[in-house]
């Protein structure tokens, strides 16, 4: 399998982990130890400050769920355009569960060496996220 294909198949199982609820904690297998996020406001480089973002955006949109709109390698690139589907059931950025039903879009690029996921950067509409829930004017 050349690098591509094992990339966006290393990519895959991750999404389908992380909408999983059984198998949750397997969609940190895409990443490095010393993973770097870009894009992501107080996440420092490394595995574990990556697990206490995911954690926490889990605790309030436990049933959160990943649909990719476009996917593609090149190199030892991914390019991933996708949209989250989740409820607000838990504390988010300080505003309490509403029960609101959130759509995050967002695209991502991760650059991958021997199979991990060693840098991410990311664009997803966050404050459109707050608008939804209700913390924000639309």
């Amino acid at each position: 399998m050349m690098n591509e294909e094992k990339n966006l198949s290393v990519l895959n199982q991750a999404i389908e982990n992380f909408s999983d609820l059984e198998n949750r904690e397997n969609y940190f297998e895409l990443y490095d130890a010393n993973i770097e996020l870009h894009g992501y406001a107080g996440v420092e480089p490394g595995l574990a400050s990556v697990k206490q973002f995911y954690q926490a955006l889990w605790i309030a949109f436990p049933d959160s769920r990943l649909t990719i709109e476009d996917m593609f390698a090149k190199g030892d690139k991914v390019v991933c355009r996708f949209t989250m589907s989740a409820t607000h059931q838990g504390e988010f950025m300080n505003v309490p569960a509403t029960g609101k039903s959130i759509n995050l879009p967002g695209i991502t690029i991760l650059r991958f060496v021997e199979g991990k996921c060693v840098e991410r950067w990311s664009q997803a509409n966050f404050l459109s996220v707050l608008q939804q829930i209700g913390a924000l004017p639309a």
